[in-house]
């Protein structure tokens, strides 16, 4: 049987982009770890954030870790699976709403 596209193995490859563009890695390193400390929002509520948004854009790495990010900072099944339902509204609500620029040029090529 064929691998899938995504394989889990090169998650922990990720470092690997530093390779050509060290500063640029090292600059994106400091502002993603700074993104992710303790602030107005916990760790694990960013966590459960990183969760939702990573379903929404549907990467499957960033599911995996923010999955057990989520689980090691305290979030449990169901609030893990409350932040993807949020997520899967404002994907499902976005959607909907360009439908008014469907609409809109429905109109204007009816004219």
């Amino acid at each position: 049987m064929a691998g899938t596209y995504y394989d889990p193995a090169d998650l922990p490859r990720f470092s690997e982009m530093s390779e050509g563009a060290p500063e640029l890695w090292t600059k994106f390193m400091e502002y993603y770890g700074a993104v992710f400390e303790e602030g107005a929002l916990s760790e694990r509520e960013k966590a459960l954030i990183a969760l939702a948004v990573a379903s929404a854009v549907q990467c499957p790495y960033c599911i995996d870790a923010y999955t057990q990010a989520s689980l090691e900072k305290g979030s449990n099944l169901e609030q893990m699976t409350e932040a993807i339902h949020v997520a899967t509204a404002i994907r499902g609500g976005a959607s909907l709403v360009h439908g008014v620029q469907m609409k809109n040029i429905a109109e204007k090529l009816s004219m």
